[in-house]
């Protein structure tokens, strides 16, 4: 099959999907969580190859580490999977229901968006993430992951399919991707493909962007700070700056940037200790591209600044919109800082790495959004459903409405 003929396989295999009742594509989620324990060492072997290529090309260091598949974060999908799972299905909730007239119901519900087109780079994981959520929500999906993760990509695409296959869903509800070249094809597939979803650098955004008429759900690169306060707790401010400098450098939700505040300076040297015996590397630019530089690396920039508004200024004129935290014991300045920072996430003594759809207890995510339509930071199920309208009646037609023989009673139910 060609990749249009795929995507139009997808388009209608989705069509069923949405359509089946929420404890089938229950069960294909538990078993999906089934099937990769009992193929746990087969995907690790997969990884294993895809690493061991990646050191042979010499890939850099952060997109190495994105590329890791071990067993604590297989074990770490697998609960997201059945976290899911175990939620209620969300097709077809009602939001909410109106009584036009006697006998007249209208109801808008939940509805799938439809095919997505996930394009991603180097984490593998980011299959059963995407492809979990696309399940749940009644989406059918085409991933294309990262050529360094050829091998990982197709053993987990395959246990989704399979997954599907044994719930008694259609399969193609989930595509493998393989080249660049089916992806310029599959952009040009407006009809039926509804949102495409890249996750990678702002670059890649910005090239799928000016290269399709399908809407884009993506995020620019992820420019995070944390803020330390003239009222913050030293042990605090060390703890939060190592967490989100150290836990995951390769992540879009580590810190890059640590702005002090100037009466903070004397303890500031404890946090500096901190993060230097973390083998961190610490810059003050000298240059305004260094403050929009995702490092995604042991690298964190940091500048001094005379007030929380000060803070904010640099934060929206550098930022990338994904996460901020400010490390504060003044809870005036915790709040000015919560409602005036313009971003997707925004902390108050807490690290910059909860910014996740796992730890925001969604499952998952497909991605963090930082723009401002549809959906905005983590994107977990929610973030992939739109609505639709159903109206019930006994005959009614809307003549009789324009002529006054009847009337509208607008009136809500429960």
């Amino acid at each position: 099959m060609s990749i249009t003929e795929r995507a139009a396989a997808a388009r209608s295999a989705q069509r069923a999907l949405g359509g089946a009742d929420g404890a089938t594509r229950t069960r294909a989620l538990e078993r999906l969580a089934e099937l990769l324990e009992e193929r746990t060492d087969a995907l690790l072997a997969a990884n294993r190859r895809d690493l061991e290529a990646a050191d042979a090309e010499g890939l850099d260091a952060p997109l190495r580490k994105r590329l890791g598949l071990g067993a604590d974060k297989l074990r770490t999908l697998i609960a997201g999977v059945r976290a899911l799972a175990a939620t209620s299905d969300p097709v077809g909730a009602t939001q909410r229901a109106t009584e036009l007239d006697d006998g007249l119901i209208l109801t808008q519900v939940s509805s799938p968006l439809g095919v997505l087109l996930i394009i991603f780079e180097s984490r593998p994981d980011a299959v059963v993430q995407i492809g979990s959520l696309a399940l749940r929500s009644g989406n059918a999906v085409l991933l294309k992951g990262g050529r360094e993760a050829a091998h990982s990509n197709a053993a987990l695409v395959a246990c989704l399919r399979d997954a599907l296959g044994d719930a008694g869903l259609d399969p193609d509800a989930v595509v493998g991707v393989a080249g660049r070249a089916e992806v310029a094809e599959l952009l040009a597939l407006d009809h039926l493909i509804d949102l495409v979803i890249p996750r990678g650098s702002g670059a890649l955004v910005r090239h799928i962007q000016e290269s399709t008429r399908i809407p884009v759900l993506g995020h620019a690169e992820g420019i995070c700070h944390l803020v330390i306060d003239a009222a913050a707790d030293p042990a605090m401010a060390a703890r939060l700056a190592v967490d989100g400098v150290c836990d995951y450098p390769a992540a879009c939700n580590a810190t890059e940037t640590i702005l002090v505040h100037e009466s903070f300076l004397p303890q500031f040297q404890a946090v500096r200790d901190a993060l230097l015996a973390q083998d961190v590397r610490i810059v003050e630019p000298s240059s305004e591209p260094d403050w929009r530089t995702e490092y995604g690396d042991l690298v964190v920039n940091v500048r001094v600044v005379g007030s929380v508004d000060e803070a904010i200024d640099h934060v929206h004129r550098y930022g990338s919109g994904h996460t901020e935290s400010i490390v504060t014991e003044d809870a005036a300045v915790a709040e000015r800082f919560l409602r005036l920072v313009d971003s997707a996430s925004v902390f108050h003594n807490a690290s910059t790495r909860f910014a996740d759809g796992y730890r925001y207890g969604l499952g998952a995510e497909v991605g963090i959004a930082t723009g401002r339509i549809h959906a905005r930071g983590p994107v977990g199920v929610d973030g992939l459903l739109t609505t639709r309208w159903l109206l019930r009646g006994t005959g009614q037609v809307a003549s009789e409405y324009s002529q006054g023989i009847r009337s509208f009673t607008w009136r809500s139910v429960t």
